[in-house]
């Protein structure tokens, strides 16, 4: 079964809808999205928290559609463009703003989408998140025991539930080990090749409302990060799993490539 892997990245993209903060205009979000401090602190998370495992993940067959604007100040857009000459599997697409945001993330993600695949997992992924270096083997390999399910309607949510939440605070990250379901990162939104659709046009809140869902709550898949320029700092519906520290120190780098003590710093310095 052919099953192609396409997430959908949305690095400072200027258009209205689709976020918690709203604002009234496109120059006011473009005002708020651009200040320069703000893209600062950005490509730092980005690069040092959700890059890691991108680069080292254990099946390299995925596409990672990241979606910004021809305007992206420099030096942010002239990275993105050496990303997607670094990492092959990176595709940069420069969308006008707009006023319908769910428009602006097919029109980018349309053209990336293989008509010719049993079936299309796609996901969402936030710039300043990470997934486990297996996310793309483990979302391949768990949808194959329910592909019947997928079958009755060319629907399904994959969940991997098992997380990370981390907040930025002046003492550094506050961990808490925890299940959350549905929580948007490592969710996998399987459907058929011939749908123009991507994970963002399903609220991952509500996913029930349009299909069958499958939680995987093990291994460990994800690490979120919450902070001051976040859309949300929810924690999610869900409950706490119990671990130690020194493991967590020891899971961020083997799961995720991420160094605790630098995170640490990083956070202090930005609070």
């Amino acid at each position: 079964m052919k099953i192609q892997m396409l997430g959908l990245m949305r690095w400072s993209y200027v258009g209205l809808r689709g976020y918690q903060k709203e604002h009234a205009t496109i120059a006011e979000r473009r005002e708020f999205l651009y200040d320069p401090a703000r893209l600062e602190r950005r490509w730092f998370w980005f690069e040092h928290v959700a890059l890691p495992a991108w680069r080292a993940q254990s099946d390299p067959d995925f596409t990672l559609v990241i979606m910004t604007g021809r305007d992206l100040p420099e030096p942010y857009l002239s990275r993105l463009r050496a990303l997607t000459e670094e990492i092959p599997q990176f595709r940069l697409e420069l969308v006008p703003p707009m006023e319908r945001h769910l428009e602006a993330c097919l029109a980018a993600i349309r053209p990336h989408i293989d008509r010719g695949a049993d079936a299309v997992g796609h996901f969402r992924h936030d710039d300043d998140d990470a997934v486990a270096i297996d996310y793309i083997e483990s979302a391949r390999r768990d949808f194959l025991p329910v592909r019947d399910l997928w079958q009755v309607e060319r629907k399904l949510s994959l969940d991997h539930s098992r997380g990370l939440m981390a907040k930025v605070t002046r003492k550094g990250l506050q961990i808490s080990p925890r299940i959350c379901h549905n929580m948007g990162v490592a969710l996998t939104v399987f459907l058929s090749p011939d749908r123009d659709a991507t994970a963002v046009h399903f609220n991952h809140a509500k996913i029930g409302l349009w299909m069958p869902g499958v939680s995987v709550p093990q291994p460990l898949m994800f690490l979120r990060l919450m902070h001051e320029d976040g859309d949300s700092a929810s924690l999610g519906a869900g409950y706490p799993w119990e671990t130690d520290e020194a493991s967590i120190s020891e899971q961020m780098q083997s799961r995720f490539r991420l160094d605790h003590a630098a995170l640490n710093a990083a956070a202090r310095r930005f609070s």
